[in-house]
């Protein structure tokens, strides 16, 4: 049966996957790039460096563990979003080593965003990959990303995404972060902070600044800062973020809802699998699909996918 692989080289993580078509089933392989203890990221030039050093090492890891047939196309993700001037120098890693290997072994090479990776993910993890076939709302949430995206069918790109709302300033992911080390937790903080937050029984009185589709976030990094200035315990602090930005997606997803009509709804990026947030936004709406965690975060899926899809069209 035909595989296809797929590359993902983002800020912060190294990512290989196979997606076999008759068993439908991914095997993957990522790796975080190595962030020092006390800073909130990379340059684009050291995450270059990290990418072409770990992409050989990702590759013989999964290749070694497990045993593929006939490889029918590859796919890697080129930039951040399908918008114009979209790019990050640290694609290139992964897409020049697609473009290689297709070369070599004269198979199809596909690109696509990491936006669009992240949703069919998503679709996939959460069984409901059906969905590509019609229109649905999916939020992009990380640490470059807080974006509410109209979905649609769409013959080149698999999906036509078209961004309705957004954060004006902070992202959550940033957020999640810039709070994690605050509390000297370690960068990425998404796991820490969750970890610290559920162990707090705080119930917090939250008002989402919300404007139209849009949102803004500058304003919990400020009074996370005071809470701590305060006194108040690191668990509580914790709590409040998440509890936050869930509220936050929910005001957005209300506000979509509005204008676009009761469609599905599916939730994808790191900051989505933080269990604190899924449980808030299912309590509020019933037609709510998320992501395991381990396609939430950052991975090479959805690029593998997105070259099986394609090879579909031809059919």
């Amino acid at each position: 049966m035909p595989e296809f692989i797929g590359i993902d080289t983002s800020n912060y993580t190294t990512s290989v996957a196979v997606f076999v078509s008759g068993e439908q089933k991914i095997y993957q392989t990522k790796k975080l790039l190595p962030v020092k203890d006390g800073e909130l990221g990379l340059r684009q030039s050291d995450a270059v460096f990290h990418h072409t050093k770990q992409l050989p090492e990702m590759i013989e890891k999964l290749f070694g563990q497990y045993s593929f047939g006939d490889i029918s196309g590859i796919t890697a993700s080129a930039r951040p979003r399908n918008a114009e001037g979209s790019y990050m120098p640290c694609f290139l890693c992964g897409e020049g080593f697609a473009r290689s290997f297709a070369a070599i072994q004269g198979i199809p090479v596909y690109t696509t965003s990491h936006q669009v990776g992240h949703v069919l993910a998503a679709l996939y993890s959460a069984e409901k990959l059906e969905l590509v076939n019609r229109k649905f709302i999916a939020f992009h949430v990380s640490g470059g990303t807080t974006d509410c995206l109209l979905c649609e069918p769409e013959k080149d790109e698999v999906l036509k995404i078209t961004q309705i709302g957004t954060s004006l300033d902070l992202k959550a992911g940033q957020a999640v972060d810039r709070v994690g080390l605050m509390l000297e937790l370690k960068f990425p903080c998404g796991i820490e902070l969750e970890r610290l937050a559920v162990k707090s029984s705080r119930k917090n009185k939250l008002r989402p600044v919300i404007k139209g589709t849009d949102c803004c976030l500058s304003g919990l990094e400020n009074k996370c800062r005071k809470m701590l200035e305060s006194g108040e315990a690191h668990e509580d602090i914790a709590k409040y973020c998440l509890d936050f930005i869930a509220e936050t997606a929910i005001a957005m997803t209300a506000a979509a809802i509005e204008l676009h009509g009761e469609l599905p709804l599916v939730f994808a990026g790191g900051v989505m699998s933080d269990v604190i947030i899924r449980d808030r936004i299912i309590s509020r709406f019933a037609d709510a699909y998320f992501a395991a965690p381990e396609f939430s975060c950052d991975n090479a899926a959805g690029t593998a996918i997105f070259g099986y899809l394609k090879s579909q069209e031809k059919k």
